[in-house]
């Protein structure tokens, strides 16, 4: 009966450590760099190397503060959206993982509170023959300053 049971989870242990393979992240900024309002960053979308295909659909790049120190969650609010499109990560020094970089300019609003602010990679991608959706969530935790 162990061994039955063994063999039913199997394929399913096998999606979640295919799909986690294929996790993206974001390498720059750094946690608790400082950024301004109006400044340039520079932010780096990594996806680790697979053995699994991965088709791209889309990407939606964000900036939220987060009033009082406690971040809403970027799943259900985004703050402001600074990139929509395409994610073309390439390979560009060996060993490595493929990534692109997005330059994006923190917001210039006056009514910005200083202090903890995050950027937010959201990633939708097909993985397997199936296909299977997968949206990703990614944050890095900033210093807006004053």
């Amino acid at each position: 009966m162990k061994f039955t049971s063994t063999l039913l989870w199997a394929p399913v242990l096998a999606l979640v450590t295919s799909v986690s393979a294929q996790r993206s992240y974001i390498r720059s900024p750094t946690s608790g760099t400082s950024v301004s309002r109006g400044q340039n960053v520079v932010l780096q979308l990594v996806r680790p190397n697979s053995i699994q295909g991965s088709r791209e659909v889309g990407l939606a790049l964000s900036f939220q503060t987060c009033p009082d120190g406690t971040c809403p969650s970027p799943v259900n609010q985004l703050g402001t959206v600074l990139y929509t499109g395409a994610y073309n990560p390439q390979l560009h020094e060996i060993p490595g993982n493929p990534y692109e970089n997005f330059t994006l300019t923190v917001p210039d609003f006056d009514f910005l509170p200083a202090g903890k602010a995050q950027f937010i990679s959201n990633r939708l991608h097909l993985i397997g023959a199936g296909p299977s959706a997968v949206l990703e969530t990614n944050v890095v935790e900033v210093e807006l300053a004053a």
